[in-house]
Formats: structure tokens, sequence, C-alpha cells
């Protein structure tokens, strides 16, 4: 591998000083090769370079116009609807496992927790928060002041745990693995410097990794494997004694996941809400995602000992929550921003939930109709 001399300068595509600063290190230490998942979680959350760590990650990067300074919009941004039908699952998730507290990933600018304490008020004693952005954490604790104690920050999972767990939207922006087939070879893609040292590269290198399904056809194909978000579910397991869980993100069971046709993978960036999936540019001052493969995080509950309770899509989910009692009383144009989150050219089925627990199965109220869970 080509090592850069010197620190590359800042690229017009507006690569900070401080990131390839991070990146150059980063490389040298491995070879002049970094896996993609360790640079997605260097492009993410680098201390002072990450996009989720720099010193500005405090601005609002979540919000419905990119004129207000935002790069994409999540549900909870989108319409207080989402959390009121999500609080009717979790007020009956609770109740079901005699819990009482309410433990969020990722809680974004604590926008839903902020909603979702208001729905459930003496429903929940304590509301806590895992947050790997000290940025968000900011935007969090602004944002949760009036609930006082009742709101705690988490830096670790306690030994032994309870509680329902909500994460919205945090798989996908967990780190994922790149696997790349050429003429029919596996080979593992990360990134590198290009010849001169002064733009970085995807390259491919030699690994025993596979997907987890053979992918028909003798086409190149380009996939992600999840090991970081399986290693979540597997962690969660072990601490967890009381509760359920709701995940609620963007992605496919494992056999629409791996489909020929999806051969380009599923890797996108977000910025002043337009995509792009060009990952290598602009680094540290965008978002990286990818979908998620449903059915691997739920293979990963049963094999650690946890109960799948349902799986679904969004609007399925929400509507059977309750999402449309009460929206016709609404103003037309909070029902137009509610609706966006069942339609399915808009939220309602790209996003899916499911919802995991802990000792005897139940079935929760999102999954009453519709229930996909053969499907994972």
């Amino acid at each position: 591998m080509t090592l850069p001399p010197s620190l590359p300068t800042p690229h017009a595509d507006g690569t900070s000083p401080a990131m390839w600063a991070v990146l150059r290190e980063a490389l040298a230490q491995h070879q002049g090769w970094l896996p993609f998942d360790q640079f997605m979680h260097l492009a993410l959350y680098a201390p002072g370079a990450g996009y989720y760590s720099q010193a500005h990650a405090a601005r609002r990067r979540i919000g419905h116009r990119p004129e207000g300074g935002s790069d994409f919009v999540t549900a909870p941004e989108l319409s207080p609807w989402f959390a009121k039908a999500l609080a009717r699952a979790v007020r009956e998730a609770l109740e079901r496992t005699g819990t009482r507290r309410l433990i969020e990933f990722g809680a974004g600018q604590g926008t839903l927790a902020a909603q979702l304490l208001a729905e459930l008020g003496d429903a929940v004693e304590h509301y806590d928060i895992v947050e790997v952005s000290g940025g968000m954490r900011s935007l969090q604790r602004e944002a949760l002041l009036a609930w006082g104690p009742k709101v705690q920050w988490l830096n670790a999972w306690p030994d032994a745990a309870d509680g329902v767990v909500v994460a919205n939207e945090l798989f996908d922006a967990m780190p994922v693995k790149l696997l790349q087939r050429t003429a029919g070879v596996w080979q593992e893609r990360g990134v590198g410097w290009d010849a001169e040292g002064q733009a970085l590269v995807w390259v491919d290198q030699p690994t025993d990794l596979r997907p987890p399904c053979d992918i028909p056809g003798p086409q190149d194909h380009l996939c992600e494997i999840h090991p970081q978000a399986e290693a979540f579910v597997r962690s969660l397991a072990e601490r967890w004694q009381r509760g359920a869980a709701f995940f609620i993100d963007y992605g496919f069971p494992e056999a629409e996941y791996y489909l020929p046709q999806r051969h380009m993978g599923t890797v996108m960036c977000h910025r002043a809400h337009r995509s792009d999936a060009l990952p290598l540019q602009d680094v540290g001052e965008k978002d990286i995602t990818a979908h998620v493969n449903l059915s691997g995080l739920a293979l990963c509950a049963q094999d650690a000992g946890l109960q799948v309770l349902g799986y679904t899509s969004q609007a399925h989910f929400l509507i059977n929550c309750g999402l449309l009692d009460g929206l016709s009383q609404a103003p037309v144009a909070e029902q137009a921003l509610a609706l966006k989150l069942v339609h399915e050219h808009e939220m309602g089925e790209l996003f899916k939930v499911l919802a995991v627990g802990v000792g005897e199965p139940w079935e929760p109220m999102g999954f009453v109709q519709h229930d996909r869970s053969h499907r994972l």
C-alpha cells in the first residue's frame, strides 16, 4: 500500500484537516488499509472530527429543511403522532413486563424522549439514554431539562438490566463491513490511499468473510454484513432480565437484502436533505448509513435466548397502535405530515419494526394485524 509522505491538504470536497489527520494516522497504523467498518466509525465518531463528534456537531442535524442547517429528518421530528402511537405500545410493554424503566439508544436530539415522557407520565419512573455522541447529548440535555433526574445518561450497560428498550434509526448508523464479489471471488472492501497518497480510494483484500446466504448469479456484487449490530443484540441479551425492545429502522429481511439486483449495496450518505453513495468524499461532513439485515438481528436475538415478539412495516405497526385515532381532528398540515409516517412511498414501507423480549412470548398491539415474522 502507498502511504502518504505528509498530511494531505483539505480537498475541494470539504473533508476537514482534522479528519485528514485522523485518517492518516489510522491508515498508517493499519499498513495503509482500513476495513470499511473502521473507516465508517471514524467518519461518524472520531473525537473532534467525526460527523457526530465535531465541535459544531451540536447544531441541529435533524430537521425538516436544509435551510435550517439540517441534513435529514427522522419520524419523531417529522410528526409528534409517531410518539403518540409508539407510546401506546411502550405503555403496554411496561405493564406486561412489570417494569417502569425506559431505555433509549441513540436518542438523536431528544425529541422522541421528550414526546414519550409527556405521553407516558408516571408510567415511566426512569428514562435512561445511551448516546455515544457528545454533541447529541448536549441537545438531549436541553430538550429534557423539564424531567430533571428522571432522565439519566449511561456510559455503559449495567451488569443486570430490565426495562423497555426503544431504538429508532440506531442500527443504520452502526458501522458495517463491505464484501465485494468480483469474478466469483469474495474480498473485503476497505479504504486506502491513491498512488500519490493524496486521495482516498477503494481497496479490496482477500477475506474468509461471506454473506449469510448464497447470492445467485455470476455478476459482481457488493453487499454489507452487520457484525456490530449483531454484537449489540447479543450484549443486550447478556444483561437483560425483564422487558421488551422495539427496534425501528430501514432494512429488509435477509431474502430481500441479498437479492441479486441489489448488487451495489445499500450504503448511503445524507447531507442537506440530499443523498449520495460517495462515502469517501466530504468525510466527517455527512452522515453515512446502511440498510439493516433484520433477519440477522432476529436470529441473533433468538440464539441469545430472546423471543421475537413481532415484525412488520412501520405503517402497520403505527396503525395497529392507533396512529389514526383522532388524527382527523388535527389541522390539515399536521395530518399531512403524520400520514407520511405510513404512506408506502414515504416512511411506511421502507421502515420496519422488530420487537424482541425476555421470557415468555406475548403479542404486542403493534403486530396484531399484518405480522410478518414468518418472512424473517
